[in-house]
């Protein structure tokens, strides 16, 4: 594993300090199989002058969603109080999700998220995919033939004893000449469903963070669903599902972007080789 550039190092540092606790790994329950990661999105309704309205949805690959219980695990900061068990089974899964048309996408409206955490006696702690990151028809149209680096959050499966830590798997993805987005090579078990990033370049030494969209299943280099198309789904979803996901407002808040170099990323990454 080779060393990163500074410029590098700034990307993996905004998507850990913003999108860390993101992230959920599941699978079928009782079952060494559809493991797979999940990531929570806001969708953007509208802005009004006391802040952003928005939708909020748990978004993960569909295939993996087809199940009747599921087995998931939750990290201790994603909940509070923390979770004394590691890992949850919810039944009823697959009839949680909305499968957006044949993106191979599904979502799930929070309100069954919230309500299961009221029920236990905690309520969760996360951060989100915001609209601002989440990818633009422009950010894809940017996209061509030459690779560019890129960065999957995942949450790997650890061979010897089935562990679902997160990590950030660090590699490439391209345009084909089919007009889809793949990720160059293959994927852990256990990241198909999760988030990709780009830093999308500026001009000099300035980039903005851009979530390309969701690693979906496949062979070789995986396709990648991504979030221009993704809104566009979701704009289709029936008036009373999307009932099932009430508006929010949130007030808007101002990060600091970090000089490349100057933290160490607070998670493990892989980079992928040649």
């Amino acid at each position: 594993m080779s060393e990163l550039p500074d410029f590098h190092s700034a990307i993996v540092y905004l998507i850990n300090a913003d999108s860390a606790r993101a992230t959920l790994p599941f699978q079928r329950a009782n079952r060494a199989e559809q493991y797979a990661t999940a990531f929570w999105f806001n969708e953007l309704v509208r802005e009004t002058a006391e802040g952003a309205v928005i939708r909020q949805y748990l978004v993960t690959a569909g295939e993996p969603t087809r199940v009747e219980t599921a087995e998931i695990t939750l990290r201790q900061e994603l909940c509070s109080p923390a979770m004394s068990a590691e890992k949850v089974a919810m039944t009823g899964f697959a009839e949680g999700w909305i499968h957006l048309g044949d993106l191979g996408v599904a979502v799930m409206p929070d309100t069954a998220l919230y309500a299961y955490a009221a029920r236990k006696g905690w309520s969760w702690t996360t951060d989100e995919i915001t609209d601002g990151v989440a990818a633009t028809e422009e950010d894809i149209a940017a996209l061509d033939g030459t690779p560019v680096p890129a960065y999957l959050l995942g949450h790997p499966v650890d061979a010897e004893n089935g562990a679902r830590e997160q990590a950030l798997v660090v590699g490439e993805i391209v345009r084909t000449d089919e007009d889809e987005i793949r990720w160059l090579g293959t994927l852990p078990q256990g990241c198909v469903g999760a988030p990709v990033f780009i830093g999308a370049g500026l001009g000099e030494n300035s980039f903005t963070l851009v979530c390309v969209g969701v690693a979906l299943p496949g062979e070789g280099p995986h396709p990648i669903a991504t979030f221009d198309r993704i809104r566009a789904a979701l704009l289709t979803v029936a008036p009373e599902r999307r009932d099932l996901a009430p508006d929010v407002t949130v007030a808007a808040t101002a990060a600091a972007v970090p000089q490349p170099g100057s933290v160490e990323p607070k998670r493990r990454w892989w980079r992928r080789r040649g």
